[in-house]
């Protein structure tokens, strides 16, 4: 486990999302003070405001590593592709462990998106939810991209 990989599940525990919990703790490479984080990321929860589309924990680690490594330049093809190739090799790797990227394929839900309301953070919703065990791969991955490829600074 690494200190991103822990701290994401910790604020996952304390009730943000999952995009939240992970983006929130990479603050201290990104940048982004904690409301900008927190409402930066708000909307991408529950695969995309409930929609259970792509999990929250990916997108996440999308918005963390586009701060660190991202483009700025629209000319710079060589910098997007290097950039798509990043944020590839970090979804395929969360799907080669869990299959797919899909929030409801996850949660193992036949709905394709959900009511917008969130279920109560309860004990029993931590014990059949998985999400913490999402977040807390998807930072890990992140902080090994990192380890291997620097901080981008």
């Amino acid at each position: 486990m690494s200190i991103h990989s822990e701290k994401a599940k910790e604020n996952f525990e304390k009730g943000y999302n999952c995009a939240q919990s992970v983006l929130l703790a990479f603050s201290d490479v990104t940048g982004l003070d904690e409301k900008s984080a927190l409402l930066l990321s708000s909307s991408f929860g529950g695969g995309m405001g409930r929609l259970r589309e792509v999990c929250g924990a990916l997108t996440g680690i999308f918005m963390a590593a586009g701060l660190i490594y991202g483009y700025t330049d629209t000319t710079d093809n060589e910098a997007k592709a290097a950039h798509y190739g990043r944020i590839q090799t970090l979804g395929l790797k969360f799907k080669e462990k869990y299959s797919t990227f899909l929030c409801r394929d996850l949660l193992e839900l036949d709905i394709i998106h959900d009511i917008p309301t969130p279920e109560p953070r309860t004990p029993e919703y931590y014990q059949k939810r998985k999400c913490s065990q999402y977040v807390e791969f998807a930072a890990m991955l992140l902080d090994e991209y990192m380890e291997d490829h620097g901080d981008g600074k």
